[in-house]
């Protein structure tokens, strides 16, 4: 598992004073992981034909949990 640097913290919109915990840090490189696999998707979808793009986008909006569902538990209080 990678780590984020310095240099990717101070890259983000954070106040480099504020610290990070061990658990952000290994949340967001989830993410980034998330985030490749997803070009790798994008990358793909251009090999298919209508109807496999027809099942592969199905199969995407039944996903759970979803970005949105993980963006609405990061919103809660």
């Amino acid at each position: 598992m990678r780590l984020l640097t310095q240099h990717h913290i101070d890259h983000d919109s954070r106040d480099s004073s504020m610290p990070l915990s061990g658990e952000a840090i290994r949340l967001m490189n989830y993410i980034d992981d998330v985030s490749v696999t997803l070009r790798r998707i994008l990358t793909g979808v251009a090999t298919l034909d209508d109807d496999e793009r027809a099942l592969v986008s199905e199969h995407l909006a039944q996903a759970k949990p979803s970005a949105s569902d993980v963006l609405n538990a990061l919103a809660a209080k």
